[in-house]
């Protein structure tokens, strides 16, 4: 049995050797697994970044709107009168006109608390028109800003003499030539054309209008809305 031993011995080293090489390429493989994980954690780990970023620009955008540059958009001019409390007015407003050309006031229709996209309320009354058709100043009062924007389209901001109201036409066609900002323009004085600018909708003519009371003209985006149907129905 003595030439049986060192075979023995043999077979056993072998199976030692084998057990061996299993063990390190197990080893090799958790190792390769580990790093596999830390691969995907650091590659999800960019995903915060960049939903951190994307947030900061959202807040970035959410202060421009809380606040206004010194020429905001209609959407910011303009806040809901349901979001803030009724201002107080010392006075009547001055005596308006329908601000567009051969509508009278039996024919207007009161718009102002219909809703409208994204939870807003219209603040303002439609007066439906034929493209082009004259639109004019509904009172005295300085041309405060022609502004051009996304939802009002072509836009004019328009402060009463008395520096409390802020009239706003939107959706306008073009401004009446060499209307300026600082010109004071007089009642039914043409000032801009009937259009579907803005969000309108293509071929949906009309004037959007609305009247606001301002405490302060210089800040006039903060004005609060009051419903220009009861004043122009007059």
């Amino acid at each position: 049995m003595k030439w049986a031993h060192p075979r023995t011995r043999l077979i056993l080293a072998l199976v030692a050797t084998l057990v061996a090489i299993a063990t390190f390429v197990a080893r090799l493989d958790r190792v390769s697994r580990v790093g596999n994980r830390q691969t995907i954690t650091w590659s999800r780990s960019e995903s915060p970044g960049k939903v951190t970023s994307a947030n900061s620009s959202e807040r970035s955008a959410e202060n421009n709107l809380a606040s206004p540059p010194a020429f905001p958009s209609p959407t910011a001019s303009m806040p809901s009168s349901a979001n803030q409390a009724s201002p107080t007015i010392s006075g009547a407003p001055p005596p308006l006109i329908v601000p567009v050309t051969g509508v009278r006031p039996d024919q207007l229709r009161d718009t102002f608390s219909e809703a409208r996209a994204e939870g807003r309320v219209h603040d303002a009354i439609d007066i439906p028109a034929p493209l082009g058709t004259p639109v004019v100043a509904a009172a005295d009062g300085t041309i405060l800003k022609l502004f051009h924007s996304d939802r009002g389209g072509t836009t004019i901001y328009q402060l009463s003499t008395d520096s409390r109201f802020i009239f706003y036409y939107a959706h306008l066609d073009r401004y009446a030539e060499d209307l300026a900002e600082g010109h004071i323009a007089r009642q039914g004085e043409i000032i801009a054309y009937v259009g579907d600018t803005g969000n309108a909708g293509a071929g949906n003519y009309h004037l959007h209008f609305s009247v606001a009371v301002v405490s302060d003209p210089k800040k006039y985006w903060q004005g609060v809305n009051i419903n220009p149907y009861t004043l122009l129905k007059k």
